[in-house]
């Protein structure tokens, strides 16, 4: 079954055939000068465009990733993958928007892992190993279950420590966790107990590849489960926020088949947890940049920060009282800004200039960026636009996409697109192949409150005839009612 599925995904997606970056050698020679330069591509979990301190955040500090931003450049038009996460990563390590790309939907693989990428794509880890790049990845997976096709070690991840499985990854202090193909047992973690919290051990291992590979170049990729339900931290985090909130407890998991195996925990202070999490995620990414100082890698790396998605409202999350999504509207699984907009720093010294870019861009944007910085190479089917002349202050030479596109298979089926300022938005194509689409001006509304749909009809007859032509039929995550009922 799953292998016949494979095939007609790997016949869908079709073959891929790879060139060096973008050709533009000048680039290349500006980035790396005589050594390959190391990147470090930092993905929080759920993360809102308005959770940190330089986005307007009130309630929480980040003061590490406010300096990096403060130092580096902030993208304030940057795009996560999809609204949810597998989809979102898949995006990220294939260079594919979601109407191409293999992985479009959580789709879960029993008793653990998801649904795998197939061995046809060429993943930005096995581009970069081709260039002589060692890779890891720390944190979480979700791109397929242990031993499959698409395990990290299966698409060019030479080290690998976390969660494969994003379920398990809902849980802060799990029964194991796996280092390459090894399931790591953790015991203190029996039971009900709640001794080793994960990212705490994933960070550290994440610090241990820096030492471990600094005579190398190396791509670092630190998937965080943070700030993902459920909403827990060790007690020094959560001591200094504890009474500072008025809180509604939530009442979880505690005990059953699916405690600490997918199940949230409750939580008596759910704010406070969520406000603890965000500042531990601070804290790491600041012992990360001082590891590279200590080992004096900083100025030869690229560290960029960003969120897979919007903010969610599981778990006894209040996205709405810490105005998470800042001035966007909607949240994750929202094609509205609120669930694809996300926060996005690149920070490179003596490379990028402090400053910021309106220059939108998206996940699927890094695969070719990384190949125009290192000469990796990135694959001709690509549906990215390198921002490296963004990020080396040569605007004059940055291609621009004649638009963006997202699809989600849940709640119903949705599509988005952005051409310039105008965005559209389609409901509900499990049940109407042609619902009606929602159009805004970004410019005007970011916040995507006016409807425009009646005023331009002929803008939303383009929009729409990009929406179906950018939609690939992929035999797994099913779109349109049609699809469906041709299954």
């Amino acid at each position: 079954m799953q292998n016949s599925t494979c095939l007609g995904l790997f016949l869908a997606i079709g073959l891929y055939s790879c060139s060096s970056g973008s050709g533009d050698k000048s680039l290349q020679d500006e980035a790396s000068q005589t050594t390959k330069p190391n990147i470090i591509y930092i993905l929080a979990d759920d993360l809102g465009y308005g959770d940190l301190g330089f986005t307007g955040q009130e309630y929480m500090e980040t003061p590490n990733l406010d300096r990096l931003a403060e130092e580096g450049m902030f993208f304030t038009q940057h795009y996560s993958g999809s609204t949810v996460c597998a989809p979102s990563r898949s995006t990220l390590v294939s260079g594919l928007h979601t109407g191409h790309a293999p992985v479009r939907g959580n789709y879960e693989i029993q008793p653990e892992g998801q649904y795998p990428l197939p061995d046809s794509v060429f993943t930005v880890f096995e581009s970069l190993k081709d260039a002589g790049y060692t890779t890891g990845a720390f944190g979480k997976w979700g791109l397929g279950y242990p031993g499959s096709e698409g395990d990290p070690n299966n698409q060019g991840v030479d080290i690998f420590y976390g969660y494969n499985c994003q379920r398990m990854g809902h849980n802060y202090y799990p029964y194991h966790l796996w280092h390459n193909q090894d399931s790591v047992v953790l015991e203190e973690n029996a039971g009900k107990n709640l001794g080793l919290y994960a990212p705490n051990l994933i960070h550290e291992q994440t610090l241990k590849f820096i030492e471990d590979n600094q005579n190398n170049p190396f791509f670092l990729y630190v998937p965080s489960i943070i700030p993902h339900a459920e909403l827990i931290a060790p007690e020094e985090q959560m001591e200094k926020h504890l009474g500072r909130y008025e809180e509604t407890p939530y009442k979880g998991v505690d005990e059953g088949p699916t405690y600490k195996i997918g199940g949230y925990m409750s939580q008596e202070n759910p704010r406070a947890a969520f406000v603890a999490m965000v500042e531990l995620l601070d804290r790491q990414v600041g012992e990360i940049l001082e590891k590279l100082d200590q080992l004096g890698l900083r100025e030869n790396t690229l560290v960029v920060f960003t969120s897979d998605n919007g903010p969610h409202k599981e778990g006894g999350a209040d996205p709405d009282f810490f105005n998470s999504n800042g001035p966007y509207r909607g949240y994750k699984r929202d094609l509205y800004e609120g669930g694809i907009r996300v926060p996005m720093i690149a920070n490179w010294p003596g490379k990028i200039a402090p400053g910021s870019s309106d220059h939108p861009s998206s996940f699927w944007d890094m695969y070719a960026t990384i190949g125009d910085l290192t000469g990796a190479a990135v694959p001709d089917n690509t549906d990215g636009v390198s921002f490296a002349p963004t990020l080396l202050g040569k605007p004059g030479k940055q291609t621009k996409h004649e638009y963006l596109y997202w699809e989600f298979i849940e709640q119903g089926g949705k599509q988005a697109i952005r051409k310039g300022d105008w965005k559209a938005i389609r409901l509900n194509l499990n049940k109407d192949p042609n619902p009606p689409i929602e159009l805004y001006n970004l410019a005007e509304d970011p916040g995507e409150q006016n409807n425009l749909a009646a005023q331009h009809p002929e803008r939303v007859k383009e929009l729409k005839a990009l929406m179906e032509s950018s939609h690939r039929p992929n035999p797994v995550f099913k779109l349109y009612a049609s699809e469906i009922a041709a299954e």
